[in-house]
């Protein structure tokens, strides 16, 4: 559940502050983690503060789940072992057999292969639309849609939704609107606010913030909705263990300093890639010839500090590019405080191969660390040649 009394304090403040309540025993200003799988219980059904066993329940995730809710802004927070044991939950939670999604035509290849070769195992329909026109959501929809699907800013494309119009027209269908907020984090934006009904993370990404952990959330912002996904959380299993639960919270003390020094340094990047002769294409909201930067004007605090850009040369030339980087590492994943490299058609997003969010092949995606912008922008040049 959300803590009330941090509803009005300012972002950074309740990043720090939210679930993290002295520990009565001790006073400790850190929640302990609690590496535990059973609790004493005084008498049969004599449960201490609700807890009886860890899959249920943990008081270190409960921190964590207390401050996703409050930095979301939403009713209930939920912690799992990874963003997509969080996607199945919410999935499986949302859906039956003969139900429709709509999905983005850029999105996530993990999450495009749940629908494409699980969840439709068993069902469930979807179709491909491109979010940031509404006119094409709008035809994507059947009379069986449940839900609308929304990543923004997209992966690997950096594509802007609007979430507000999407919103209305998921109420108008009588469907349940979800965005995967990762890219962003909630420092940068705030969905539910937005009329979203839930909030999709990869918390290995941002919220995390050091490479060292791997996790999932939702938060949602129906109460009732909240209990549904708690239920299935339990009866799944696919929870964030203890540990993983305090270092999450650890990373998002500093989500606010993080995210404000990875838009600057994206910025520059995104800049410099523009004038460089060898690329022909950059993708990144903050530019002003992005076609969705109005829109993430609005919706969003900062740009974030994810790139895309396309290389004259095509595919050989964008893998080259990844290999002769020093700096920026070649890895999958993002939102690390260092900086990573990657080429999504043969990494991230091999599995949207053939399909309608196949990514080009001269595509080459960076994630903006924190370093000194200086050391990033002369290592790109190098590797770029």
């Amino acid at each position: 559940m959300s803590d009330d009394s941090h509803e009005h304090q300012s972002f950074e403040t309740r990043a720090i502050h939210a679930g993290n309540t002295a520990d009565p025993l001790t006073g400790a200003v850190v929640p302990p983690i609690y590496q535990v799988s059973t609790y004493k219980q005084d008498g049969v059904g004599g449960l201490r503060g609700g807890y009886e066993y860890s899959r249920s329940a943990n008081p270190t995730r409960t921190a964590l789940e207390e401050n996703l809710a409050a930095l979301e802004g939403g009713r209930r927070g939920l912690a799992f072992a990874s963003g997509l044991a969080a996607e199945d939950c919410l999935l499986r939670t949302l859906l039956a057999p003969g139900d429709h999604v709509v999905i983005p035509n850029d999105a996530y290849g993990g999450t495009f292969r749940l629908f494409a070769k699980v969840v439709s195992r068993w069902g469930v329909e979807w179709s491909v639309a491109d979010t940031s026109d509404p006119e094409s959501v709008r035809a994507a929809l059947t009379p069986k849609t449940k839900a609308i699907w929304v990543e923004t800013p997209s992966n690997p494309l950096l594509g802007i939704t609007d979430i507000a119009v999407v919103a209305d027209i998921a109420r108008t269908a009588g469907a349940k609107l979800v965005v995967d907020n990762t890219f962003a984090s909630p420092y940068l934006q705030q969905p539910l606010a937005l009329g979203a009904d839930v909030v999709v993370h990869s918390l290995t990404k941002y919220m995390g913030g050091h490479s060292d952990v791997v996790g999932g959330a939702l938060v949602t912002a129906d109460a009732a909705l909240g209990e549904e996904l708690a239920y299935h959380q339990n009866a799944m299993g696919a929870v964030a263990g203890p540990f993983d639960s305090w270092i999450v919270l650890r990373g998002i003390k500093t989500l606010a300093v993080r995210m404000d020094r990875h838009a600057e340094n994206a910025a520059k990047v995104a800049e410099m890639l523009t004038r460089h002769p060898k690329v022909h294409k950059v993708l990144y909201p903050g530019l002003a010839e992005h076609p969705g930067h109005e829109i993430a004007a609005k919706q969003m605090r900062n740009f974030g500090g994810m790139i895309s850009f396309q290389v004259t040369g095509g595919e050989q030339a964008a893998v080259e590019v990844c290999n002769r980087a020093r700096l920026f590492t070649l890895g999958e994943s993002l939102g690390g405080v260092e900086s990573l490299i990657e080429h999504p058609g043969r990494m991230t997003h091999a599995s949207v191969a053939g399909s309608a969010l196949e990514v080009p092949a001269d595509l080459v995606r960076l994630s903006v660390g924190i370093e000194n912008a200086d050391d990033l922008l002369a290592d790109l040049t190098q590797a770029l040649g």
